[in-house]
């Protein structure tokens, strides 16, 4: 029964150890691509954080600016309106001159 074991676990072994070098092998000759990777990523990642960071300000200026205009032009709407008003009627009662060629 013992000499069985022993068979059992030589063979074994024999399987295990040549994919465990086959994957040492393997990681070894796709370590620099994951290295590469690994800056490709971080780089990309500054980018992008970068990115949102002017996407998020450019926001943020833009609600500011329209914050401001709501309050500050909206309630002068009343007095833009009256005086476009007061233009066109002045506008209309002006007598016309005649064009000459």
């Amino acid at each position: 029964m013992a000499a069985l074991v022993a068979l059992f676990l030589v063979a074994g072994a024999l399987v295990v150890i040549p994919i465990l070098a086959f994957k040492l092998l393997f990681g070894l000759v796709l370590l620099p691509f994951r290295i590469v990777g690994a800056v490709f990523s971080v780089a990309f990642g500054l980018f992008g954080g970068l990115l949102k960071l002017l996407a998020s300000g450019a926001v943020f200026l833009g609600v500011l600016l329209a914050l401001a205009v709501s309050l500050v032009l909206l309630p002068l709407l009343p007095f833009v309106l009256l005086g476009g008003v007061i233009w066109l009627m002045v506008k209309a009662f002006e007598p016309r001159h005649a064009l000459r060629s």
